[in-house]
């Protein structure tokens, strides 16, 4: 990408889309593209037509999309699979017909079989039966996958693909039913401590493990990924490194100052075991992952606080 070449960031508010957004203006890109989804609904083709008519981006970052934690995931899985199906065909087919010179889809690791080999490499997808309480979004990125490769194939398009371990950093999504495990947990170890709550209930036994990418580093990996990756073959993003859910809970109690009793609801699911990424292929071309878990909590929680007024109401 050159300094000068017209880029669009699809879904630029979301937690992911910002992060990209602000390392593209770090990094001295002059000509950025955006639109919420007030203004654009990407789930309307010829709205999203009209869009690429005008503006004809050079390159474009799919960062677009409807996520959610495991509640959201298993109860509105209708809404999962056709908003992603629409945003990920849209996009994509747009992207083709007017010349795009390179689209990145950012996918997820729910991509992967629920009992793949760990630690997960590319090579495992489409090799055994998804997690059931999120195969509906699971698909919906499958497909997006699919149709990056399709074009590659039978046009050429250079449209490329990346895995993205679990995420977190700033503006993330702190709904107390809806969000991510990390930022639920930070929300949910923060009331309990304004509020003085001997103990703090998770979910399921706390024993799957889990890998946590900060957000920013996503967002690095992703502009060097555009410059550095062509081939339509999916490449994993992750720090490549894991733990359980009850040592990340107990992470965050101690960076929220929270002093109670952590406790598991063992009636709820638990997903899948474990999701720890293979990244050798990425670490392979030159990028490693920079912040830590510890000072990615600390940063997410000023984050939350900061915001958290606001989130309350």
């Amino acid at each position: 990408m050159e300094l000068t070449s017209k880029i669009y960031v699809a879904g630029h508010r979301g937690m992911v889309g910002s992060a990209i957004y602000r390392a593209l203006q770090k990094a001295g890109y002059q000509n950025l593209i955006t639109r919420t989804s007030a203004e654009l609904d990407l789930r309307q083709q010829q709205a999203v037509q009209t869009f690429f008519e005008k503006e004809k981006p050079d390159y474009v970052f799919v960062a677009a999309a409807k996520v959610g934690g495991i509640l959201a995931n298993s109860r509105y899985k209708a809404d999962f699979i056709y908003d992603n199906l629409m945003i990920e065909a849209n996009v994509i087919k747009a992207a083709h017909d007017h010349k795009v010179k390179k689209l990145l889809l950012l996918g997820s690791s729910c991509i992967y079989p629920k009992f793949a080999e760990q630690p997960i490499r590319e090579e495992s997808l489409l090799t055994g039966p998804l997690e059931p309480t999120n195969d509906a979004y699971a698909v919906a990125k499958i497909a997006g996958i699919k149709l990056c490769q399709s074009f590659h194939d039978q046009y050429g398009d250079t449209f490329i693909s990346v895995m993205p371990s679990n995420l977190y950093g700033y503006g993330d999504n702190y709904h107390l039913q809806n969000a991510h495990v990390l930022p639920a947990l930070i929300r949910r170890f923060h009331e309990a401590k304004i509020q003085q709550a001997p103990e703090v209930v998770i979910w399921g036994s706390g024993k799957p493990l889990r890998e946590f990418l900060f957000a920013d580093d996503l967002a690095e990996a992703c502009l060097f990924l555009m410059n550095h990756y062509h081939s339509p073959e999916i490449i994993n993003i992750g720090s490549g490194t894991d733990l359980s859910i009850q040592e990340l809970a107990t992470l965050i109690a101690q960076e929220v100052g929270y002093q109670g009793v952590i406790k598991n609801d063992l009636s709820k699911p638990d997903g899948t075991p474990r999701k720890l990424m293979d990244v050798s292929k990425i670490q392979a071309l030159g990028w490693k992952h920079k912040t830590e878990l510890r000072e990615g909590i600390r940063l997410s929680y000023q984050d939350f606080l900061n915001r958290y007024e606001t989130l309350a109401k």
